[in-house]
């Protein structure tokens, strides 16, 4: 496989061509299928659907998987399809709850375009992303997957700002120490990759994921824009992601398994491990900062 051009590089004539390309998806939908993994979502699908018909190049279809649920979620996201053009909102069922991995996985073996990208229930998109997404593969073909930055606002907020020149860089084949993964809401990949999410994880999955695409060769770049938003801190709240320790003991078993798939070499490993300890720390310091403010402000 060709994996030249991982170096980074501007594109700047994303500026002179945004418009082009906004008029051609007026006239066709997007090649991109969005998958959307859905656990007892019914108070927050609504808007990350709605955030994904607000793309200014609206993609060919969206998936909604039920992760078996159990409650009214099946009925709701149902009900969300039938607001939209027939056969646009597909909806799909587990039969029982099985994780985000496997609710990913699921729509992705259902996907019908060239391009997946993925959303969770609670987050939602700015309507550039998929236009902005596109135009940077169409000006490398060579790209497998292409993430952007992502930011924590309050539901109903405006999306910020897109900052001109665009820049698109390539990602060198090997981990990052410092920067965070890839938000997984960020992330548009081939559909024909030969890599799925680990079904067996209920933390780090996704992280895993990525690393196996970046470190087997293939081109990963990244935009430099804050392109889809958290409704909550991604870390030091409720749900799977707050959970700091379980957290940090996933990231260690994915490095660990980076590892035994020679992915990583054994210094790469131990220095891994050294910024992880030391972003898990820093972690729990903003949380016990967030936990405080939060009991003074109820006080």
């Amino acid at each position: 496989m060709d994996s030249t051009g991982t170096t980074g590089h501007t594109m700047a004539w994303v500026t002179r061509t945004v418009h082009q390309i906004g008029e051609q998806c007026q006239d066709a939908s997007a090649p991109v299928s969005v998958v959307i993994p859905c656990f007892r979502c019914a108070h927050t699908i609504e808007q990350a659907v709605s955030s994904v018909a607000a793309q200014t190049c609206r993609p060919a279809e969206v998936l909604l998987i039920d992760d078996g649920s159990g409650d009214g979620t099946l009925r709701c996201l149902t009900d969300v399809a039938r607001r939209y053009p027939a056969a646009w909102v597909k909806v799909l069922a587990l039969p029982e709850n099985r994780g985000p991995a496997a609710a990913r996985n699921h729509g992705w073996a259902h996907a019908s375009q060239p391009w997946v990208a993925f959303l969770d229930a609670d987050d939602s998109w700015h309507p550039l992303k998929l236009q902005l997404q596109l135009q940077a593969v169409q000006g490398d073909a060579h790209i497998a997957l292409i993430a952007h930055d992502m930011n924590v606002q309050p539901r109903g907020a405006p999306a910020p700002a897109v900052r001109y020149p665009v820049q698109c860089r390539g990602l060198p084949p090997r981990l990052s120490l410092w920067r965070r993964s890839f938000p997984t809401a960020s992330v548009m990949l081939r559909r024909d990759l030969p890599f799925r999410f680990d079904e067996k994880r209920r933390r780090g999955e996704d992280f895993l994921l990525w690393a196996q695409i970046l470190l087997s060769g293939y081109r990963c770049a990244r935009l430099d824009q804050v392109l889809a938003s958290w409704h909550k801190p991604p870390f030091g709240v409720g749900g799977l992601s707050g959970d700091l320790r379980a957290m940090y003991r996933a990231a260690v078993d994915v490095r660990n398994t980076l590892h035994a798939q020679g992915l990583l070499s054994r210094g790469q490993l131990y220095a891994a491990h050294a910024v992880g300890y030391a972003r898990h720390l820093r972690r729990c310091l903003l949380t016990v900062a967030r936990r405080r403010v939060h009991a003074g402000r109820h006080a």
